[in-house]
């Protein structure tokens, strides 16, 4: 019996992030959205903008990554093609606190923003709290990337 429910606990999401706009969908490579979400199964969840491919005919195409030794640095890439670039290749992580979940803008060009509050990109603040509901808007004020979070999925609250 142990060991089903350590099977569930590492198939169970612990969150998910919801396409709000047409290019948030976009966005997330293919395989990686499951019934309308992506699956965030640990924490720190780390996203970040794929940065090997090109546009072709109009839409990005993903070049295939090297095998390396070493771990990727995040956990969702998301395709952000242009001409005006709202995603850093490292951006921000979403993290579980003992209070419940923080977005940390991790050093981005452009910033993140929660239910109208900004981090990152001069803004002091690096960190916003984040609640189940909370739509996150990776870059600009005016980037089409917006994902609401949904937290609080595993039985346990893990």
């Amino acid at each position: 019996m142990d060991d089903r429910k350590a099977i569930l606990a590492l198939l169970m999401p612990r969150a998910v992030l919801q396409p709000v706009t047409p290019e948030a969908e976009q966005a997330i490579p293919d395989g990686l959205i499951v019934s309308g979400f992506v699956i965030i199964r640990h924490f720190p969840f780390r996203v970040g903008r794929e940065s090997r491919g090109e546009v072709v005919e109009g839409l990005f195409v993903r070049k295939e990554r090297p095998r390396t030794a070493h771990a990727p640095n995040n956990d969702l890439y998301l395709k952000d093609p242009g001409p005006a670039m709202h995603v850093s290749r490292q951006h921000f992580r979403i993290e579980r606190t003992a209070g419940g979940y923080q977005v940390v803008d991790v050093g981005s060009s452009c910033g993140i923003g929660v239910e109208g509050a900004r981090a990152g990109a001069g803004v002091a603040r690096m960190s916003l709290d984040l609640k189940d509901g909370d739509i996150i808007a990776v870059g600009t004020l005016e980037t089409p990337y917006r994902y609401k979070f949904i937290g609080n999925l595993a039985p346990d609250g893990a």
